[in-house]
């Protein structure tokens, strides 16, 4: 299989979340996927999340109801362990589309509202850390 070259940080779309050219920190360390939400409620099997932050570029205010969506146990780089809402979506990396699972965070208080885990990125990717943004400087070509 034939992996791409990708750098320490992209700008992605996340077509079924209504978000796009969202800053994403490529995280070899993470094992999963992290996404910043700003609200959530869980009622009647669904869950309600609201995607929204002002601290974060083109994360504007989006609300979309899952209605498959699991929780999960996730250790953080401090050692802690914390239970989060995982849902499944879609990415877009060099114009094609990837399926992926998203763990829930708030993370307003990180320079990246999202992060790209090991999960996703084995037998698809190869991380040079000296590159930047190689997937989205690829739509202009």
């Amino acid at each position: 299989m034939n992996k791409k070259i990708i750098g320490r940080v992209d700008k992605i779309d996340f077509p079924l979340l209504g978000l796009y050219n969202i800053d994403v920190k490529i995280d070899t360390g993470a094992y999963t996927s992290a996404i910043h939400y700003s609200e959530i409620i869980e009622e009647n099997n669904t869950l309600r999340c609201v995607f929204n932050s002002d601290e974060h570029q083109n994360f504007g205010k989006t609300e979309i109801t899952f209605n498959e969506y699991t929780r999960t146990n996730v250790k953080s780089s401090n050692g802690f362990k914390e239970n989060r809402y995982k849902i499944k979506s879609e990415v877009e990396f060099f114009g094609k589309i990837y399926k992926i699972n998203l763990t829930l965070s708030t993370r307003d208080d990180m320079k990246f509202p999202v992060l790209i885990g090991r999960q996703f990125l084995k037998r698809k990717f190869m991380v040079d850390v000296d590159l930047e943004n190689v997937s989205y400087n690829s739509k202009t070509l």
